[in-house]
């Protein structure tokens, strides 16, 4: 598995949160519970268990259950006010019911103890629950929202505030009218000293694992990690923007296959040695689709050699490709002669190849075996050894990107499969027959499928290439990647129908791993209803076929902004040292603070 999609992965964290409504009346459940248990655990002998439940249920709606509603609709508009973001109510909303079950477990806790020891710790509880949903909160909009430290820190204390100060007036009104007085300032110095403990870990936490990212890269974390959010959550773009301060340019190329009528261009094949990533709709991760829309006719684009390194940082970059393939276009020659569709392989390497015209198409793939992206360095290599090889002036190369497991890995400079891929070309036959080239489409969306399913927006895309009696089909998923062993099932699957060859392609986009998985190969599920969209495009590709000529090109794009060899593998080691460094840090700050504020709390001696 590559870096970057390893840290793609951290997605899966991000859940889609329920709607306000549901929030809301999880806190009048559970608050009314949380009183309820709190007075059957400390048995009143006057009261019985029905009024205790009817008591403690009161107390706890009014003291936990409205103050935490308050303070979900207060906390949304304080941050909305400093212009924070992503603190959208239902989000607001469901951290007030998760900071209220926390301290209302604590309590509960406390109480059980209460009764073991026979000691009142119910005060106690209360206040060290609230100076932990005090952090928890803090941390939360602090790392989320885009704000300050400060503008954090005091919103977080809007929800213990109001506990707090509901339980003193409850308690004042109703349980004892002497409470107020030299109950308060005890407790108002217990859960500032308490609060300032635990609160200055976390600023300490945060800052150390900041440090690597603004040294190593002029990059915020918090930055970072809000920004990213805000994609997962909005589909906001704003992250390209601070990609923009670590980017490289770089100069790569796309080379293609142009298929035309007399009506002009019929079908085109592009493979661009860019990367379709890093993830969603950031930068290039929906490339494939977005370039072939720029263009009127069918047209598909293949993976290219390259890796995470070569990610456009913004979706702007693309344009640049199609600028290049345009340039392209305007000086092919077109003939319609064309070879035959044969395959090689050697070891582990297996490549199909066929010949149109000046130039050559070759399908790389290692399936039944599992890799990951061909680096382009690598890819250059091939491509000059098969030029070379077949005496060709432009040979396209295509990542298959059809065999997947979470172990697989790139193919870099030194890889034995390097090697491979080298002496399966050499195998080649440069000498082979040619013929007249008929050339079929077809595309379908795979409108019942959708991301979950790891389909992207291009669904399927299909060409039949009839050279010599020879049809070969082309089948493209809009996909990163596919589960092993699903290519030969689809191969298998359409063994009956009218064609000789086919190899099953993936486009690498990363738009459909923004769920459940950094990465989210096709094959997962619903795969008989996959290989019958397959058997379709097939067929009405077939019925599609007509003559065309054929030309190839390979163009250089120049000044493509991208994450770079140098930042991508920067921001990778930097996350991977942080989270590892976090491992170790997080456990012994935060706990080290929450036993001192414990200790503070409990024998205090106030």
């Amino acid at each position: 598995m590559s870096s970057m999609s390893s840290v793609a992965g951290l997605s899966k964290y991000i859940k889609t949160l329920p709607k306000t409504k549901f929030s809301i009346i999880g806190m009048l459940i559970i608050s009314f519970l949380i009183g309820s248990i709190y007075y059957l655990i400390d048995l009143n002998p006057t009261m019985g268990i029905l009024e205790d439940f009817i008591a403690g249920g009161l107390f706890g709606l009014i003291v936990f259950g409205i103050s935490s509603i308050m303070s979900g609709a207060l906390n949304q508009q304080t941050i909305s006010v400093v212009h924070g973001i992503n603190l959208k109510i239902k989000h607001s909303m469901f951290l007030s019911v998760l900071s209220m079950t926390i301290l209302g477990i604590i309590i509960i806790i406390g109480c059980i103890i209460s009764q073991i020891l026979k000691i009142d710790l119910f005060l106690n509880s209360m206040l060290f629950g609230c100076v932990l949903i005090y952090g928890f909160g803090t941390l939360v909009f602090w790392a989320t929202s885009k704000v300050r430290f400060v503008t954090a820190a005091i919103t977080g204390l809007i929800q213990p505030l109001l506990i707090l100060a509901m339980y003193t007036l409850i308690t004042f009104l109703f349980i004892d009218t002497s409470f107020i007085g030299p109950a308060i300032l005890q407790i108002t110095l217990k859960a500032i000293v308490a609060a300032i403990i635990f609160v200055m870990a976390i600023y300490a936490f945060i800052k150390v694992i900041a440090s690597p990212f603004k040294k190593n890269l002029g990059i915020g974390v918090l930055d970072l990690l809000s920004l990213f959010i805000a994609h997962m959550n909005e589909g906001s773009n704003s992250l390209e923007g601070l990609f923009e301060n670590m980017s490289e340019a770089i100069d790569t190329i796309v080379t293609f296959v142009s298929f035309k009528t007399e009506n002009g261009i019929k079908a085109l094949f592009i493979s661009p040695s860019v990367h379709p990533g890093p993830l969603g709709d950031l930068g290039g991760s929906n490339m494939p689709t977005l370039l072939a829309n720029k263009f009127d006719h069918f047209t598909m684009v293949a993976h290219g050699p390259s890796t995470h390194d070569f990610n456009p940082i913004a979706v702007s970059e693309i344009d640049k490709i199609e600028e290049s393939v345009r340039n392209g276009l305007k000086t092919v020659e077109y003939s319609s002669n064309a070879s035959r569709f044969i395959r090689y392989n050697v070891e582990k390497a297996n490549i199909g190849v066929q010949l149109f015209n000046k130039g050559m198409v070759i399908l790389s793939t290692f399936a039944p075996d599992a890799v990951d992206d061909i680096e382009f360095g690598v890819g250059l290599t091939m491509m000059a050894q098969s030029r070379s090889r077949c005496n060709v002036e432009d040979s396209i190369i295509v990542d298959c990107h059809n065999s997947f497991t979470p172990e697989s890995g790139e193919i870099l400079p030194g890889n034995s499969e390097v090697f491979q891929l080298i002496d399966v070309i050499d195998t080649i036959n440069p000498k082979q027959g040619r013929y007249d080239v008929k050339v079929g489409c077809y595309e379908d969306n795979l409108e019942s499928l959708d991301k979950h399913d790891g389909v992207g927006d291009s669904g399927i895309k299909t060409m039949i290439v009839e050279v010599g009696n020879q049809r070969t089909a082309y089948v493209l998923f809009d996909a990163n990647n596919m589960e092993i062993g699903f290519r030969q099932e689809i191969i298998d699957a359409v063994s009956d129908l009218e064609i000789d060859e086919i190899e099953v392609m993936t486009t690498d986009t990363h738009t459909v791993n923004t769920l459940s998985r950094g990465y989210n190969p096709i094959g997962i599920a619903k795969r008989p209803e996959i290989i019958e969209y397959v058997r379709i495009s097939i067929e009405e590709a077939i019925k599609d076929l007509e003559k065309v000529e054929v030309g190839t090109g390979t163009e250089k794009i120049e000044n493509l902004n991208t994450f770079g060899p140098k930042n991508s593998t920067e921001l990778i080691s930097t996350i991977s040292s942080v989270v590892a460094v976090s491992k170790i840090i997080a456990p012994v700050l935060l706990i080290t603070a929450l036993l001192i504020a414990f200790i503070w709390i409990f024998f205090g001696g106030l």
